[in-house]
């Protein structure tokens, strides 16, 4: 009610005095700006409520930065990690994507102009892409593959010729509105079609019936109804 009320108020004609714009210097917020380039943005992809407190004491034990890490609340269900070093912040976003109690959490490097109500985040997930015909599996293909799915991050690469070549590994950046796809048709420059299957690894809680994440079957009592009325469920 208090977030409508203020869209409402933000939407009403402006008077002399509102739209006078006023400078803020760098000079005055370096401090700030120094701090900001080594945190990420937090948000944990889940309809229930969490307890604040025992995820922020997991994460510092499992990320070993009991010391070294800052977290800071900085609007609903958002939170900034600061870090005392680059590495670390690098370490902790490129070793994703982490859970606590099965809800996946979302991590984003922190950009200029970022405030509560713009950021967009994505969650990142290594993607295994199975039954490619032999002549397709490469990083090549595996990171063309991705770039269909999402935003592509990494793609893994053997490290000699001996090494296993069962299947691709790419790790892609995905949008959270975007439902999890579980395979695509592979088509060759001569047309031959192979459906090559996707397998997403330290998958969080999501929903079987619709593919999206943040919610389960456990949340949709209507689809245990739904069939014995003839009815279609809806996510």
């Amino acid at each position: 009610m208090a977030e409508e009320l203020i869209d409402s108020l933000e939407n009403m004609m402006l008077t002399v005095e509102e739209e006078e714009t006023i400078a803020i210097s760098d000079e005055g917020r370096l401090r700030e700006i120094e701090s900001c380039n080594l945190s990420l943005i937090r948000k944990f992809l889940t309809c229930k409520p969490y307890n604040k407190r025992a995820v922020k004491a997991t994460l510092r034990r499992a990320w070993g930065l009991n010391e070294g890490l800052q977290i800071v609340e900085v609007g609903e269900n958002l939170s900034q990690f600061k870090f005392n070093t680059n590495f670390d912040m690098e370490r902790i976003l490129h070793n994703g994507p982490w859970t606590f109690d099965n809800q996946l959490l979302l991590l984003q490097k922190w950009h200029r102009g970022m405030n509560a109500r713009n950021v967009s985040l994505e969650f990142a997930l290594w993607i295994q892409i199975w039954d490619a015909p032999f002549d397709m599996v490469s990083p090549t293909v595996a990171t063309e593959v991705g770039g269909r799915l999402g935003k592509v991050e990494d793609v893994k690469r053997r490290r000699n010729l001996d090494d296993q070549n069962i299947f691709m590994r790419v790790k892609v950046a995905l949008p959270i509105s975007k439902s999890l796809r579980w395979g695509a048709y592979l088509v060759s420059a001569d047309g031959e079609q192979t459906w090559g299957k996707f397998k997403n690894e330290r998958l969080p809680l999501f929903c079987h019936y619709c593919g999206m994440l943040r919610h389960n079957l456990g949340h949709y009592a209507e689809h245990f109804v739904a069939p014995k009325h003839n009815g279609d469920v809806k996510c």
